[in-house]
């Protein structure tokens, strides 16, 4: 089936609308149009041209997914029809791309398919979590309860990664602000010192010799430095996006000094909050446990999660199938054990996310709080170093040459 771009005018509103469609040609497009209450002004074949134009749009994020998904899920709530509620969202959307998404969602839906299958095509837009929740939300009749869950599920999980960001976005600012002021002492001070001696017949101190030393390979070599630094990096960045490269990566957060229990945390938060949100819609436990193995982003944590999966499978509590397993905190089980005893798991694993989320906002003040003094620490030592190295030589050939 070819897709077609339109412009059309709703019937029951008056309103223009402009979209997509998927039909066999231009005259089955204008059909199934008039079929749906649309007056067709302008039907034209969608020839793949504006693709490219189109991703240079920006990409779409966490705030877009989470305003289209709260505007759809009013529209449904509200009574409108799913077609007519994704014309409106899309009228109200700015972004570029998200535009062609719900477009394209939007010709699935005119052309029969079920809303979570037509979102299950764009991946990258819409996770395992999400169409879980449609999915459960089409089966059970509560599809705007489970848009309104999935919005909230977004919005939680983006505030916690955006505050240990932060917490780590500072200490990364102020350590490259220093590694430049030591490159620009390196390549616009320490040459003169070192004319200076030369000049003068003396000899340089130590500390001096080792800075006149680095800035010398900086200046010879400071353009072979940059492009193998940026080699390195590609390469580095290419490595940690193979299997073995995230399992590391995975595994480093985990265990990092300072930031090792926050990871963890948020991981535990994750874990529970998506799992309370699975089973509050209806998904089963199997398929909870599957998805959130997925969520929490963390290959470690999420064998865990499946191997608790294959025990639950075989008979045994959850509960118990998460105690003893990797970077599993003890908590999530003995609350998870809660529920299980009164028959309400998913309220147990939203107050152990609650906990979770809690206690990440206290750690991440005070990380925030202790970096400072540690960066106060290293700033001092560096310009201990600077001065050692450049202004206390030339206190000393000042006092030479007095004497």
């Amino acid at each position: 089936m070819k897709r077609f771009n339109y412009e059309a005018k709703d019937q029951s509103t008056g309103k223009t609308v402009k979209a997509s469609v998927q039909a066999e040609s231009e005259n089955a497009a204008a059909k199934v149009l008039l079929a749906q209450g649309f007056t067709p002004h302008v039907i034209k074949e969608d020839t793949g041209e504006n693709n490219f134009i189109s991703k240079l749009n920006g990409r779409i994020t966490t705030k877009d997914r989470v305003v289209f998904t709260r505007q759809l899920a009013t529209l449904i709530s509200a009574g409108l029809p799913l077609t007519q509620s994704l014309h409106t969202v899309l009228e109200q959307t700015q972004n570029k791309q998200l535009q062609a998404v719900v477009e394209d969602v939007i010709a699935d839906v005119e052309a029969g398919r079920a809303l979570a299958e037509s979102f299950g095509k764009h991946p990258r837009v819409f996770d395992n979590v999400f169409l879980a929740l449609i999915r459960a939300g089409e089966a059970s009749g509560t599809l705007d309860e489970a848009l309104k869950r999935v919005a909230a599920q977004q919005e939680k999980d983006a505030a916690m990664m955006s505050k240990i960001k932060g917490a780590m976005t500072y200490p990364a600012i102020v350590l490259i602000v220093i590694g430049l002021v030591v490159v620009f002492m390196m390549v616009a001070v320490v040459p003169q010192v070192k004319n200076l001696y030369v000049d003068l017949n003396q000899e340089l101190p130590l500390v001096t010799k080792i800075m006149v030393g680095m800035a010398d390979i900086i200046i010879n070599y400071g353009i072979v430095l940059v492009i193998a630094a940026g080699v390195g990096i590609y390469f580095l960045r290419r490595y940690m996006q193979t299997e073995q490269g995230i399992k590391i990566s995975d595994t480093l957060k985990l265990n990092a000094p300072i930031f090792g229990s926050m990871f963890k945390k948020l991981y535990m938060a994750r874990f529970a909050r998506t799992g309370q949100t699975l089973l509050n819609t209806g998904v089963p436990m199997l398929d909870m446990l599957r998805i959130t193995a997925q969520a929490v982003n963390n290959t470690i944590i999420s064998k865990s999660i499946l191997r608790a999966a294959d025990k639950v499978k075989s008979g045994k509590a959850l509960s118990d199938s998460l105690k003893g397993e990797d970077y599993i905190l003890q908590f999530v089980p003995q609350m998870i054990s809660i529920g299980e005893q009164s028959g309400k798991i998913d309220e147990m694993m939203g107050k152990a996310a609650q906990v979770y989320e809690d206690e990440l906002d206290e750690e991440i003040k005070s990380i925030s709080t202790a970096i400072e003094p540690i960066l106060m620490v290293v700033l001092a030592g560096v310009a201990g170093t600077l001065v050692a190295a450049i202004l206390l030589p030339i206190y000393g050939l000042v006092n030479n040459i007095n004497m």
